[in-house]
């Protein structure tokens, strides 16, 4: 049996995790996707899930982006400290009301496309060696690729899957009130 090493295994767990999101929207009837759920929390629909996970790739990107060109970036965001980051993710929600589902859709997808070829585009030891690029500090890469992709993916899942429960019980309640 081949031992895969941590690469390997990011990418496998990305595409498993991502796939396994897609399909739990997938399930709900199409007409039904965009509906929103009462909730005190964030995210109230599938494209506030999507969108969140949109916007932590793009701040992944442009982390990467000026830490490959010798700058040290400004994490997690421009005006933003890791203690803020509940205001940060706010922020991000208000900033995607107008965007549809399939919009949301289509740009996830992009952005998981790009951030998976960053992960290829480097080797096992770049990913997995702590300290190997002065920007990622006292860390790794994997642990940026981890935390914004098959990490944030499992977050997303349980939100997801919460969301598409409420969808699928009001629409047993509305054939019970049609009958």
């Amino acid at each position: 049996m081949e031992v895969k090493n941590e690469k390997e295994l990011l990418l496998q767990n990305n595409e498993e995790n991502f796939k396994s999101l897609l399909k739990i929207i997938q399930a709900v009837p199409s007409k039904k996707r965009k509906n929103s759920i009462e909730t005190q929390e964030r995210d109230k629909n599938f494209r506030d899930v999507l969108m969140h996970l949109y916007e932590w790739h793009a701040m992944l990107e442009r982390w990467y982006r000026e830490g490959m060109d010798g700058d040290i970036p400004f994490m997690p965001a421009p005006g933003y400290k890791w203690r803020s980051i509940k205001q940060l993710n706010i922020l991000i929600w208000e900033n995607y009301q107008d965007v549809t589902l399939n919009q949301a859709i289509k740009k996830l997808k992009l952005s998981h496309e790009r951030v998976m070829e960053l992960i290829n585009s480097h080797s096992n030891e770049e990913i997995i060696t702590k300290k190997y690029y002065k920007w990622t500090k006292t860390t790794n890469l994997h642990t940026y690729f981890a935390e914004n992709t098959f990490k944030h993916y499992s977050w997303a899942i349980k939100k997801c899957e919460v969301i598409a429960k409420y969808i699928k019980e009001e629409n047993k309640g509305q054939m019970i009130n049609h009958q």
